[in-house]
């Protein structure tokens, strides 16, 4: 998917604290070297038949874009995708690029959604409404729907998980 340069860069990950009682400073995120590995994992069997899963356990966000090239490939592929953990901020976007019958969660699965944002002057976040309306386009209508009865998107996470998320898509098994 071909995004506008001003779009495909936009962030929608928040910040999360890097250690309890600290703050983490702005426009940095927690180290992922799990998601790093399983991104290489997922460049190498690309052209392969999916023979096994993709694992998603401790994912915090990042660009609109990368995110919808990521899950873009995925999805041409054939991949089956176990969210398993945290799916936040534009992790999210899996549930509208993937196909809902190759997507499972598990009972430790927490999506979180949010606004999406552009790094501003300084150390500033400012709201980015093109990315949010973005996000929106590409979740699937039950998702727009929950979304929506919380009072949209907005710069604090909205937690999904649990039996909520397990009514909406299948229990891996």
């Amino acid at each position: 998917m071909k995004l506008a340069p001003h779009i495909a860069s936009l962030f929608i990950a928040p910040r999360f604290p890097a250690k309890a009682g600290k703050a983490m400073a702005p426009g940095k995120r927690p180290m992922r070297c799990g998601a790093a590995l399983i991104g290489a994992a997922m460049a190498v069997c690309a052209g392969s038949s999916a023979s096994a899963a993709v694992r998603i356990s401790s994912d915090f966000g990042g660009q609109i874009g990368r995110y919808l090239d990521h899950y873009t490939a995925l999805r041409d592929a054939g991949e089956r995708v176990v969210i398993d953990g945290s799916c936040m901020s534009a992790c999210t976007l899996v549930l509208g690029v993937i196909p809902r019958d190759r997507i499972c969660v598990t009972s430790r699965a927490r999506l979180g959604f949010h606004a999406a944002w552009r790094p501003g002057q300084g150390s500033r976040m400012v709201s980015a409404t093109d990315g949010t309306q973005l996000l929106m386009d590409t979740y699937p209508q039950e998702i727009r729907d929950w979304i929506a009865q919380r009072g949209g998107l907005s710069p604090q996470v909205k937690y999904l998980s649990g039996r909520e998320l397990a009514g909406m898509y299948q229990n891996c098994s």
